[in-house]
């Protein structure tokens, strides 16, 4: 049996084969394109506008803008689209979601659909998980696509004014983050006029990680607050009385539903505690709101895990990429209480403005697609919540890897103690390893455990994600042993004997210096 037939079986067979037939036609069009100039090649961009303009279909431009692309990109980045990628190319402009294992160049295959719909002007949003990986294929990709003649544009936390995203979103194409664009939205929906409004229409979405984004995140909701009253010293209060209160005793928890309830007697101490003769009376009601925060608080949120301290802020961890929520605040006094928790400076508090779901914000797109190594799994869900159907992309060469089954352990300690045996032996090996951890905190006690076997080790997780960069360079380097949180587990490309010219090239560039540069070419050579 075959590669296709093989892939055939996972039951979208039809879909496969029709992408798989554009291939062909693709290649035949390489060693013609491969003989322009730069100049001859550029100016296929315009002849494909005035085709558009036309009224010639954004589909009859496929095979030709798909060669283009190719040629493009072996002179830009030194890349060439493999057959595969070609396919996972059309998957996506066709408004399917491609399956494609890890490794198999999903960055590279998205400028294919990108540029194909960037020629309609009406945009193109490439929507990613985090903002290390908008900008990396902003500025990566982007290579591709400037030197084609499309306009690129960004839009991540930094970005902060109007006027800057109203010139991200006029772009031909727009790299950003998942929350970014839905807040966006928000805020135009806020506006006062349609002139303070920074998006104009959901043209065609990618969603990079297709799966975290539309499945895990999908009923997240995307917040805009408001300022209140300040209430600071009435929180601390709470924080203080709250602290003297026994689970199961004075409250219960229901972790699954995560909720915390005072019960009879823990509403006595309370009202004891604060001088109140009925928590629950009309005077008192902004009282049981205080009360229900700082219990949350205290039960419910974990320090290093769903948040962490840094310069004497509480700043919240993104439970699906391990990555700080920079400016992001919990509502409805939440992050008050919580700041209280830890006896750092409250902020004011905040009510909600307007709101919305990532799975609502999607929806809105025209057209959308998605590149995950993890779709079949979820495909009912992206059949049903969004009308999308998973396509699965064959590798490029057969699979090699070994996916073995979970080892259970009656205990933590006992299952790090066996995962810390696991690494000396393949440190001692000089294989580069990395391990993935669910939390800030487990990412530093599995490094106290390696530490104390003398064990070298970089960790990556929220904490220290303005070295992110650096880490995960050089995470693939002979004997290197990196503990990371989920950060490192999305769209990270780890390369076997570790990056030190996309490190240097980093640190060059952070510097002021050229690439060609002797500065530069020593940098390299050191690394």
């Amino acid at each position: 049996m075959g590669l296709f037939d093989r892939v055939l079986r996972a039951g979208e067979g039809r879909k496969v084969k029709a992408i798989a037939g554009l291939v062909p036609e693709v290649n035949a069009l390489e060693d013609e394109l491969a003989a322009l100039d730069d100049e001859r090649l550029r100016a296929r961009t315009a002849a494909f506008r005035e085709r558009l303009d036309r009224g010639e279909p954004v589909d009859d431009l496929l095979i030709e803008a798909f060669a283009t692309v190719r040629e493009a990109a072996k002179r830009t980045i030194g890349q060439r689209h493999y057959d595969v990628q070609l396919m996972g190319g059309a998957a996506l402009h066709f408004g399917w979601i491609a399956e494609m294992k890890t490794g198999e160049g999903k960055t590279l295959v998205s400028t294919l659909p990108v540029y194909l719909n960037g020629l309609t002007g009406k945009g193109v949003h490439v929507i990613t998980v985090n903002d290390y990986l908008a900008k990396r294929d902003a500025e990566w990709m982007g290579q591709v696509h400037r030197w084609l003649g499309l306009d690129i544009g960004l839009v991540i936390p930094e970005v902060r004014s109007s006027a800057e995203k109203r010139q991200a979103y006029g772009c031909e194409i727009t790299y950003g983050v998942n929350n970014e664009f839905g807040f966006d939205y928000l805020r135009d929906n806020m506006a006062l006029s349609t002139a303070d409004k920074v998006q104009r229409g959901h043209n065609f979405g990618i969603v990079d990680e297709v799966d975290s984004i539309l499945i895990d995140e999908a009923r997240t909701p995307l917040i805009i607050s408001g300022r209140v009253a300040d209430a600071a010293k009435l929180y601390y209060r709470f924080a203080s009385v709250v602290r003297g209160l026994e689970r199961d005793v004075d409250y219960d928890v229901d972790e699954e539903k995560r909720h915390v309830a005072p019960t009879d007697d823990g509403i006595e101490t309370v009202e004891q505690s604060l001088g109140v003769d009925n928590l629950y009376d009309e005077l008192s009601s902004n009282l049981v709101h205080q009360l229900q925060a700082a219990l949350r608080a205290k039960e419910l949120y974990k320090r290093d895990k769903d948040y962490i301290v840094a310069g004497g802020e509480v700043k919240i961890v993104d439970e699906f990429t391990g990555r700080i929520l920079e400016g992001r605040r919990w509502s409805e006094g939440l992050h008050q209480a919580v700041e209280a928790k830890e006896g750092v400076k409250i902020k004011e508090e905040n009510q909600t403005l307007a709101t919305i779901t990532l799975q609502n914000y999607f929806r809105l797109y025209e057209k959308l697609s998605g590149m995950t190594g993890t779709a079949i799994t979820e495909a009912a869900e992206f059949g049903g919540t969004y009308g999308l159907t998973v396509v699965p992309v064959p590798t490029n060469k057969p699979m090699v890897r070994a996916d073995e089954g979970d080892l259970i352990y009656k205990t933590e300690d006992a299952k790090f103690e066996s995962v810390v045996e696991d690494l000396v032996e393949r440190h001692e090996k000089g294989q580069p390893v990395l391990v993935g951890t669910v939390s800030v905190e487990k990412s530093e006690r599995l490094s106290t455990y390696l530490t104390r076997r003398g064990v070298p080790h970089e960790v990556l997780n929220a904490k220290q994600h303005s070295r992110e960069a650096e880490i995960v360079a050089q995470a693939g380097r002979l004997g290197s042993v990196t503990v990371a949180t989920n950060m490192a587990g999305r769209g990270v490309d780890i390369i076997l004997g570790g990056n030190p010219e996309g490190l240097a090239r980093r640190q060059a560039l952070g510097e002021g210096l050229e690439d060609a540069s002797e500065e530069f070419e020593a940098r390299f050579a050191e690394l």
